[in-house]
């Protein structure tokens, strides 16, 4: 059945702006590229965290049906935020990956700061889990956390 989180696949219109966005985020570059340099990429990839977890940015042209602005469904306006073929705004949807950070509050500021826009605010739940979730400049949400839940796992694995 479900083994673990494989590839999260984002989608941009400029995926050489996606690339230096996400880059700085992140602070690592892609390891990836398709098709390889020279070519200009369709779709880049980071390795992120303890587990290198994979994001992937592919090229918008290629997103499937109505995914993400993909052909026939919305695109994305200047600055952010996805935009219906007849040009009203369409809030951002689907499923929110959170990743766990270990400094929520600096994440929050770093994500305001490059200019992504709030989709759900810095919110408490129980048990010690804190979310918020933005939208990047490329119209897609990004969901970060504390997870106490990751944190117990990471202690608990073997290191060596």
């Amino acid at each position: 059945m479900f083994r673990g989180f494989a590839t999260v696949s984002f989608y941009a219109d400029d995926l050489a702006a996606a690339r230096d966005w996400y880059t700085e985020l992140l602070g690592v570059e892609p390891y990836y590229a398709f098709p390889p340099l020279p070519a200009e990429p369709a779709y880049l990839e980071f390795r992120v965290g303890d587990d290198e977890d994979e994001l992937g940015i592919i090229d918008r042209r290629y997103a499937p049906g109505r995914a993400s602005g993909g052909p026939g469904g919305a695109s994305v306006a200047p600055g952010g935020g996805p935009v219906a073929p007849d040009g009203a705004s369409v809030a951002p949807g689907g499923a929110v990956v959170f990743w766990h950070v270990d400094d929520l509050d600096a994440t929050v500021a770093k994500l305001r700061a490059m200019g992504a826009t709030e989709y759900e605010p810095v919110i408490a739940r129980e048990a010690g889990f804190v979310t918020a979730s933005f939208v990047d400049p490329f119209g897609n949400v990004l969901g970060v956390m504390h997870n106490p839940h990751y944190l117990e796992v990471q202690a608990a694995r073997p290191r060596g």
